[in-house]
């Protein structure tokens, strides 16, 4: 696996300033990798509501038939985030750089964290998954939403299962429009909804 777990906490740290995600969550993180194996299972969340925003939540909108995985593959869980999209000053210009966000369950819980990957790893089990966007819908004002496909994933927990992802309901995150000096960095706030999905019969 490319992604380390020390270097998903630097990615979590480098943000830690903006508020959007709290100390005690970077401790739980650094954790994770010596978490019980197979925990409880996450119960699907549609969204999430108690966590102060920085972007309004988008109301859910009926999905893309592009953005719908292969037959076979069925919703394993579905959670709120909450973070900021980082982008980086290149020649004149804003590239993206990486997501550092928060997934949240029930209960305004965190379960897991996104980084650059993209990837998805749970602070209970320390399960991993990586993708790559296949599809996308563009959205006015905000990112678009997508469909990736796991690439690698790690563990027997929460995402070790994982086939596909959507990307849902995002609000927020669109690079800045404004001209640039190179080497500035700009963190965007954005709030989306990220579905999970696994093969029926794996």
């Amino acid at each position: 696996m490319g992604i380390s777990l020390k270097a998903s906490v630097s990615s979590l740290r480098r943000v830690a300033a903006t508020g959007l995600l709290g100390t005690g969550l970077i401790a739980a993180f650094s954790g994770a990798a010596e978490a019980t194996p197979n925990p409880r299972p996450v119960p699907p969340h549609a969204g999430h509501r108690g966590v102060e925003a920085a972007v309004k939540p988008r109301p859910a909108t009926p999905v893309s038939a592009k953005l719908r995985p292969p037959a076979g593959n069925v919703p394993i869980g579905t959670f709120s985030a909450k973070g900021v999209q980082i982008y980086e000053c290149t020649g004149g210009t804003w590239e993206f750089v990486e997501p550092v966000a928060t997934l949240f369950g029930p209960g305004d819980r965190p379960v897991a964290v996104h980084f650059r990957g993209p990837s998805w790893q749970s602070i209970r089990d320390g399960s991993l998954v990586e993708g790559k966007a296949i599809a996308n819908v563009e959205v006015k004002g905000t990112i678009p939403h997508l469909l990736l496909e796991a690439t690698k994933t790690r563990g027997n927990g929460l995402f070790g299962r994982v086939t596909y992802i959507q990307r849902l309901a995002t609000s927020g995150g669109a690079a800045p429009t404004r001209a640039c000096k190179d080497g500035e960095i700009k963190s965007v706030p954005y709030r989306a909804q990220y579905r999970f999905f696994a093969a029926k019969n794996r």
